[in-house]
C-alpha cells in the first residue's frame, strides 16, 4: 500500500460527500474538508497505512468514520454553557497548530518541551478542539475551561495492563476514549505509579490512544521502552512523540535513548 493508493482509497470512499481534498506530497497527508465551509481535518497517511498492514480494511472503515464525524462537528454549531462536565484536555505535539483554518487561536497550554495540552469538547464519538472565538462566544475564561478539563480528567476511570519483559514492566492505559494520554496530566495517578516502582518510572504518549508506563530496572528496558514507542507513534492515528519521559518529582523530562544497552541522553 502506497500514500497514493490509499489517497485514491479514501477520497474513493467519500465521493459522494460534499468533500475536497488536497493531497501534499511532500508531508505525506491528505487534506480532507467541507466544499462550502471549507472546515476539515487533515490526515497523515504513513500512519493510516501503518494500521492497514496490521488491520486491513478495519483500520480503513474507522478512518472513514472518523473523518465523517469530524467534518459533521466542524460544520455544526458547538456550545459549552451545560456542557461543562464534557470540557477535557488532550496531548498533542508541539508541532501541533496553534489556530483553526480560519486562523483562529486555539486554546492551549505548554506542556513539555515535546507537548502542548489542548482542550476539547467532547461529543460522543469525536470531540472538538475549543477556540477563543467560542470562549469568547460563551463569556468563558481559559482559567475557568482548564480547571473544568483538569477535574473532569480525574474522573474518567484508569484500567491498565500489564507487560514484563526482560524484568521490567510495562504498563497500558488504553481506554479507546480519546484521552489515554490525557491522562498523564493526571498527578495523583502518575504519583501513585511513582510510589511503587522499583526502578525508574518513565512514560510515553506515542498517540493519543495509548498511555505507556514503565518500570525501567534495568538498561534493556530503555531499549525496549524506546522501540514500543517508536512503535506506537509510527502506527498512531493521532501521533504525538516518540521520545520517552523521566518522572521525577512531579517533573516529566523527555529523554532521547541512544543505541542499544548504551547511554540516555536528555534533551
Amino acid at each position: 500500500m502506497t500514500s497514493i493508493k490509499m489517497k485514491k482509497l479514501i477520497q474513493d470512499r467519500l465521493k459522494d460527500e460534499n468533500l475536497r481534498f488536497q493531497f501534499d506530497q511532500k508531508n505525506d497527508t491528505l487534506r480532507i474538508e467541507h466544499s462550502e465551509t471549507k472546515k476539515g481535518l487533515t490526515v497523515s497517511l504513513p500512519g493510516l497505512i501503518a494500521k492497514w498492514e496490521e488491520k486491513k480494511d478495519a483500520a480503513v472503515d474507522e478512518m472513514i468514520y472518523y473523518i465523517r464525524e469530524a467534518v459533521r462537528v466542524m460544520n455544526d454549531e458547538q456550545q459549552l454553557n451545560s456542557k461543562e462536565k464534557k470540557i477535557l484536555p488532550v496531548i498533542r505535539s508541539t508541532s501541533f497548530p496553534t489556530k483553526t483554518n480560519e486562523d483562529v487561536p486555539l486554546v492551549y497550554d505548554n506542556h513539555t518541551a515535546e507537548t502542548r495540552v489542548y482542550y476539547a469538547l467532547d461529543l460522543g464519538n469525536t470531540y472538538r478542539l475549543i477556540d477563543e472565538k467560542l470562549l469568547e462566544k460563551e463569556k468563558l475564561e481559559v482559567t475557568s475551561i482548564r480547571e473544568m478539563a483538569r477535574f473532569n480528567l480525574r474522573s474518567l476511570p484508569i484500567t491498565y495492563k500489564k507487560d514484563t519483559v526482560a524484568g521490567n514492566d510495562f504498563y497500558f492505559v488504553n481506554a479507546n476514549d480519546g484521552y489515554d494520554a490525557s491522562r498523564i496530566l493526571n498527578e495523583s495517578f502518575l504519583q501513585e505509579f511513582q510510589d511503587k516502582v522499583k526502578g525508574t518510572l518513565t512514560i510515553a504518549v506515542p498517540h493519543q490512544d495509548v498511555l505507556i508506563l514503565a518500570d525501567v530496572q534495568n538498561e534493556t528496558g530503555y531499549d525496549i521502552l524506546a522501540q514500543m514507542n517508536m512503535s506506537f507513534f509510527a502506527s498512531g492515528r493521532v501521533p504525538i512523540t516518540a521520545l520517552s519521559f523521566l518522572y521525577e518529582n512531579g517533573h516529566l523530562e523527555p529523554i532521547f535513548i541512544l543505541g542499544k544497552n548504551r547511554s540516555k541522553g536528555r534533551s
